[in-house]
């Protein structure tokens, strides 16, 4: 990561443009969507033509419903914001003209990011975009900007979804029969695919830098460049989104969920610097150790420390824990060190790319989640002056002395509701509303009878 000056920069398509191709017949819709509570695109598709004359300024309704629901789009219960009782009324999409794009891999269609709002204009603070924005908004009254990059793993099949659907996702084929890490034979096989979502991506303004195979069967990984918080999250939820349906397309499918078997499982490695709004590096110094300035020392020991409490941030399925074994280059330590990957948080870079990488999320996690609760954790250390504890220069796997990654979603989100932390950063509704999503997903997965519990007890118990 570079510095460079503090600007949201001009639309990917700016609003006029839209406009002339909409007159000419270039563009007949618009996707107007925001992420959920599991970092999927929720909206709606609406003309092209009412979206340039009345979406744009004044938004598009949808339910409430759509930020109390389970992945399975129940309604359940227990939100404030959202149920039977009130009514499941209206939120407001409000479009962030800065995300609006074409959509290169669908005929004629562009898309916008959307923030979510109240009747009466006020935000609706328990959507994960307003979550990550109170985050900047602290930064900013500080004279900060954060720079991101997100790297996705995932896994490709070469069956389609329906298909991976009807067959109860058993016996699906991988797109590779062998461990492909940086392997360009095997995953050139994929290419065709890769290609389509790596140019798909640099249409939709995403600026893609490189794609490499990884450890297990059919697993890959594409990268693209950093930018500022907000709109890393932004591309990084098109990306995910377009990807799926790229791969549909295609007649493939692929998976972002953290451990879809015993093998290594799918990471989301979050890259995060600070710099100041000219563009000056905030994280580095040269006199100081390992070229660490003292707010950069203070910012991570207080990732470290917060670390556990936030899990469910980073961590936010049943699935997600699986992912947390030893020797799995997966973290389950609460250490960090300089480029060791066995640890959680990893320091690199140097000058103005110097940064953490945070290896605790999956695939699976909510990137504006994540990225807020690396922000808040970092704050919390710089606002009280954490030193930050010895580096581990080993095996942070077997190293003593470190304390451990929640190992199921019950502890991290028990640990996340007793969080003082968690209360003054993002609010006590912001908590019990993520709280819930956690009570939620754990009653259904306990009343759920699995394959491996009919394996081991339909004839031998």
């Amino acid at each position: 990561m570079t510095g460079r000056t503090a600007s949201p920069g001009p639309a990917v398509l700016p609003l006029g443009e839209l406009e002339a191709l909409v007159t000419v017949g270039g563009v007949d819709t618009v996707i107007v969507a925001f992420a959920d509570m599991q970092g999927r695109l929720v909206g709606k598709r609406v003309a092209a033509r009412y979206f340039v004359d009345e979406v744009a300024n004044h938004g598009a309704e949808c339910c409430s419903y759509l930020m109390a629901v389970d992945v399975d789009m129940n309604t359940v219960p227990g939100y404030a914001m959202s149920s039977w009782q009130t009514g499941y009324g209206d939120m407001v999409m409000k479009p962030d003209l800065h995300t609006l794009r074409m959509v290169p891999w669908l005929p004629g269609t562009a898309l916008v990011i959307a923030d979510l709002a109240w009747a009466d204009g006020n935000a609706v603070d328990v959507a994960p975009r307003s979550i990550l924005r109170r985050q900047l908004d602290r930064l900013s009254e500080r004279g900060l900007v954060a720079d991101v990059a997100t790297e996705l793993e995932f896994l490709v099949f070469d069956e389609p979804y329906r298909q991976a659907w009807a067959s109860g996702y058993r016996d699906l084929t991988p797109a590779s029969d062998y461990n492909i890490d940086y392997a360009i034979l095997a995953s050139s096989r994929m290419d065709p695919l890769l290609r389509d979502i790596r140019l798909g991506m640099q249409g939709a303004g995403l600026r893609f830098e490189a794609v490499k195979g990884e450890c297990n069967h059919g697993q890959q990984e594409i990268g693209f460049r950093y930018d500022e918080a907000l709109v890393t999250c932004d591309n990084h939820a098109i990306y995910k989104n377009g990807a799926k349906e790229i791969a549909d397309q295609h007649g493939k499918s692929l998976t972002f969920m953290a451990k879809y078997d015993e093998r290594e499982g799918n990471s989301c490695h979050i890259h995060l610097s600070l710099r100041a709004k000219d563009g000056s590096a905030v994280f580095a110094d040269s006199g100081q150790q390992h070229g660490m300035s003292s707010m950069f020392q203070s910012f991570l020991a207080g990732q470290l420390a917060t670390l556990r409490e936030l899990t469910l941030f980073y961590a936010p399925n049943i699935n997600s824990y699986k992912r947390f074994a030893d020797s799995s280059f997966a973290p389950t330590a609460v250490a960090w060190g300089l480029d060791n990957r066995t640890c959680a948080l990893r320091v690199v870079g140097h000058g103005h790319s110097l940064r953490v990488e945070c290896r605790v999320a999956g695939g699976d996690v909510n990137q504006y989640l994540a990225v807020a609760a690396l922000i808040a954790g970092g704050l919390s250390g710089v606002d009280q002056r954490l030193e930050l504890p010895e580096l581990c220069a080993g095996n942070a796997y077997e190293e003593s002395g470190f304390e451990r990654l929640p190992a199921t979603l019950t502890e991290a989100a028990a640990m996340f509701g007793a969080s003082a932390l968690a209360r003054e950063a993002f609010g006590d509704d912001v908590v019990a509303h993520y709280l819930n999503n956690a009570r939620v997903e754990l009653a259904a997965f306990n009343a759920a009878v699995t394959d491996w519990e009919r394996k081991r007890g339909f004839e031998r118990l």
